[in-house]
């Protein structure tokens, strides 16, 4: 065991949180750092006695001082080390194989390859490094990707603001292979998606929103069943038209879906015609959300079906207080123009704003629109995202699924 290791040490009861295996150090409650640990480098993480407690990456930059790769004193954290962590999350990943080509195969935290991602799109692979520990072991990485998939094309999408929280610089190049092509076909349950890994949101497209894209499906399918009609609905936020498309593919009679962005409504038509959808059925409005809903709201349009997908609007606790704000704004209009048992899902991305807070919003937006609704269920993102129980902050996408209950007339 080396004994030239640098060591951070923590003030007194700031040990807490490591020995309830929470991956992360923060700056305020570092007593001292021994040594001279480079961005990236592996640290020590000693209580204020001197007794382990994990191995971490440095990053002093950072609030986020240090994140933990091991709680396990034996462990080494190399080459070898790095690999084997890859090579175990994307085994964990073959289950969805059957379902689809496009598969988060690495989620950080919870991978224990703390600030890394990595989405499969067919044979494409894209990374986002998002911590000094795992830019340490980029090249590493790179090279563990390709050979644990097979795949030879890797994408670095590092591109993200929280680089420049760790004192990284923002980059956007080939890591392995050659540079992607300007559209890759993934399939989704049956469904055909053009992804832009250059140039789209995040890597290219929300696979953590898979499950929830099939429940939409099903919606559709369940209600033309019923009904005997296919259902009208609202797509907000649509981006490329992910869940669009699937209730198209479940039977939808109409589809309105809106977006700021010309260039992912392209993609979203595009998309559209890729899997042979009746131009009819399939309407894209270039428009702001917020905007629009109240538009619909004074016409009195009436949907079967409303779905909320924002982007993030808290990137930190610094921003809730408004992002709460912008939430309980989409859902009141949103649902206001649901039809007596029409249905509501509603997203958040916004790590900050927890699944608890979240439900007080909609409810408060619930209690203003002055309806009735029920909770079916809460949703969240596939199973390629796990959620490491000791890292809460993993749970970043939270939903709920509503159904109206018509009008409320008490008092």
């Amino acid at each position: 065991m080396k004994t030239n290791i640098p060591t951070l040490i923590l003030k007194p009861g700031k040990e807490r949180a490591l020995l309830r295996r929470h991956p992360w150090v923060y700056s305020t409650g570092v007593a001292n750092v021994k040594g001279k640990p480079q961005s990236g480098d592996t640290i020590k993480i000693v209580d204020n006695k001197g007794n382990f407690l994990a191995w971490g990456a440095y990053s002093p930059e950072s609030a986020l001082r240090a994140r933990c790769w091991s709680f396990n004193e034996q462990d080494v954290i190399n080459e070898e080390w790095i690999r084997a962590r890859v090579f175990e999350a994307i085994r964990a990943r073959d289950n969805l194989k059957s379902r689809t080509n496009a598969i988060r195969l690495i989620f950080g935290e919870a991978d224990f390859l703390p600030g890394l991602i990595v989405d499969q799109y067919d044979t494409q692979l894209v990374t986002q490094f998002q911590a000094a520990g795992v830019e340490k072991w980029r090249p590493e990485i790179g090279k563990a990707l390709t050979d644990a998939t097979g795949f030879t094309q890797v994408f670095d999408r590092s591109d993200a603001a929280t680089r420049a929280r760790e004192g990284l610089p923002e980059r956007k190049e080939v890591l392995e292979g050659e540079e992607p092509p300007e559209k890759i076909q993934i399939n989704e349950d049956g469904i055909l998606y053009g992804v832009d890994v250059r140039m789209g949101h995040k890597t290219g497209f929300y696979v953590d929103q898979r499950d929830n894209r099939r429940l939409a499906r099903q919606l559709a399918e369940t209600f033309r069943k019923v009904h005997g009609r296919g259902m009208r609905a609202l797509n907000c936020f649509c981006y490329t038209g992910g869940f669009s498309l699937a209730l198209a593919k479940g039977g939808a009679e109409e589809v309105i879906s809106i977006d700021s962005s010309a260039d992912a409504l392209e993609m979203a038509k595009s998309n559209a015609k890729l899997n042979g959808f009746n131009e009819s059925q399939m309407k894209w409005v270039e428009a702001n959300v917020f905007e629009q809903l109240r538009k619909y709201r004074d016409a009195g349009e009436k949907f079967d079906l409303v779905i909320l997908d924002p982007p993030k609007f808290a990137s930190s606790h610094h921003h809730v207080e408004k992002a709460a704000r912008a939430y309980k704004d989409i859902n009141l209009n949103g649902l206001r123009l649901l039809n007596e048992g029409a249905q509501l899902l509603t997203f958040s991305c916004s790590g900050a704003i927890d699944v608890d807070l979240f439900q007080k919003i909609v409810a408060g937006a619930v209690i203003d629109a002055k309806t009735d609704a029920w909770m079916i269920s809460r949703l969240g993102a596939g199973s390629d995202h796990p959620l490491l129980m000791t890292h809460p902050e993993g749970e970043y996408l939270k939903g709920l699924h509503l159904v109206s209950r018509g009008a409320n007339t008490a008092g």
